[in-house]
């Protein structure tokens, strides 16, 4: 079975013992694998001196299913998420939580996204609208792009923005009119659509440790609002911006309740939905019915595709090239 791995900075493609399938988990082949890039160009960077594999959301098809396993059979087509299951890797063993089906309507192109539509789905759940209300996304990277699409589909007035014009250009195919360049524009635009009252909430997509993000976000929300921040930035603000508006800032981890927890994931413990009703698992069967319904569209966000063995070239190009990636993918013969 080969995966993809990075070590000293450099990516591999390696060959490792074939998996089998146990109580409570999936096998998987995997037909595609997406790439986050950037949580897996800040692992690259590491100085890591053994095999580290990347990776965390797939698609595929079923190819055996474990002891207390419902749902799943044989040849079905699924999709996957979250690390260390989810890797770029030829066959997946993933915890019956972590897998969801996919109608064969459905590009399993656009379900191998299912980690990055969970992570934004879960998002915007932490910001708590009501349809209607108002909704900021800054940095329209590939999450940004369908957390975006989500909030529109969930009937929130919604507001993107991003320094590349032509990031923002792509909202318009999805119904999506007003996006921005600069905090400048933003706040103004933003002022103009609510009333001078601000906005509701803020979500954070952007990277990069940006300093003076969270201040500008302070500025954009109405009083009482929320900031969440998704991407990986320096949360620094200033205490009197929040202190005028007793702004909520959170941070929202991951693809909701149930990442990181042993008992949920590799013990297949789940949370009972009377009083968690949306656990990551039902998160990422989210993601896939907005799909199918037609109400989120990846395809067009797709800019990179290549096979497993030439994945190092892709990389290479990302990193290259940052601006010009959106969705990219690894594909399996």
């Amino acid at each position: 079975m080969k995966m993809l791995v990075t070590k000293n900075q450099d990516l591999e493609v390696l060959e490792y013992p074939e998996l089998s399938v146990k109580a409570g988990y999936v096998l998987v082949e995997t037909k595609y694998s997406a790439i986050s890039p950037g949580t897996e160009m800040t692992i690259k960077s590491r100085d890591n001196k053994e095999p580290v594999a990347i990776g965390y959301s797939a698609s595929g098809i079923v190819v055996a299913v474990g002891e207390g396993v419902e749902g799943f059979r044989e040849g079905q087509r699924v999709a996957c998420y979250g690390g260390p299951y989810v890797r770029h890797a030829e066959r997946l063993l993933v915890p019956k939580h972590l897998v969801t089906a996919v109608p064969e309507h459905v590009d399993l192109r656009e379900a191998a996204f299912v980690g990055l539509g969970a992570i934004g789905i879960h998002a915007l759940r932490q910001g708590n609208l009501q349809f209607g209300e108002h909704a900021v996304l800054i940095g329209l990277g590939i999450l940004g792009q369908i957390t975006t699409q989500v909030a529109h589909a969930a009937a929130y007035q919604v507001t993107g923005c991003d320094l590349l014009e032509s990031r923002g250009k792509l909202l318009s195919q999805f119904g999506i009119s007003s996006a921005c360049t600069t905090m400048e524009q933003l706040l103004e635009v933003v002022m103009e659509q609510t009333q001078g009252r601000g906005t509701d909430a803020v979500f954070v997509c952007a990277g990069g440790k940006k300093s003076g993000l969270m201040d500008h976000s302070l500025k954009l929300i109405r009083d009482r609002g929320k900031i969440v921040i998704v991407g990986d930035i320096l949360p620094d603000f200033t205490r009197a911006l929040m202190f005028q508006k007793e702004a909520q800032i959170m941070i929202s981890r991951a693809g909701g309740p149930g990442r990181y927890d042993a008992d949920y994931e590799d013990r297949g413990t789940d949370y009972p939905i009377g009083f968690v009703r949306w656990t990551e698992g039902r998160n990422m069967q989210e993601y896939i019915r907005l799909l199918a319904a037609g109400l989120i569209k990846v395809a067009p966000l797709i800019t990179h595709e290549a096979k497993l063995d030439h994945a190092k070239e892709l990389f290479d190009s990302i990193a290259e090239h940052p601006n010009d990636t959106l969705g990219a993918l690894i594909r399996y013969e």
